[in-house]
């Protein structure tokens, strides 16, 4: 999204990623199954931009750059927000696509790579099967607390 007149479409790499240090966020959680409590929680990683909702044609640029991900719309209820859409990577494959291009196309905020980083550690982890093991968890969770502080 270089000049005027440019299509909506054909968001650039450092497009996505100064949009990114400004409204994304890298986000782990550790969900645990009601229905088998004595189960490891599923370690979930999520990466989203969220953006108001006439500002949906940016979000579809980036997913149409990128090639994967999906937008959803999100319903405020807080009175002075409005409606918003999120484009959001969940998918494992596609974060290992996602770290790669922000490797390409790098973030300027420190807080930001480094949650890059701790993300890619979090991959490693669960790439290796740690994940399911009481200490690879336990690493997971130190990384996580170190997020959005």
């Amino acid at each position: 999204m270089s000049s005027e007149g440019n299509s909506l479409n054909q968001a650039t790499g450092d497009y996505i990623s100064g949009l990114t240090d400004g409204e994304g966020c890298f986000y782990v959680n550790l969900h645990r199954f009601k229905k088998y409590p004595s189960a490891n929680p599923q370690t979930r990683i999520h990466f989203y931009i969220k953006l108001r909702q006439d500002d949906l044609p940016i979000l579809e640029s980036v997913k149409n750059s990128l090639g994967y991900g999906h937008i959803n719309y999100q319903q405020e209820t807080r009175s002075n927000h409005s409606p918003c859409y999120r484009y959001e990577v969940s998918d494992r494959q596609e974060l290992h696509l996602l770290m790669k291009f922000f490797d390409n196309h790098p973030l300027i905020s420190p807080k930001k790579m480094r949650d890059k980083q701790r993300i890619e550690t979090i991959l490693t982890i669960i790439d290796k099967g740690d994940h399911l093991t009481e200490s690879g968890l336990s690493r997971i969770r130190q990384i996580k607390s170190e997020m959005h502080n």
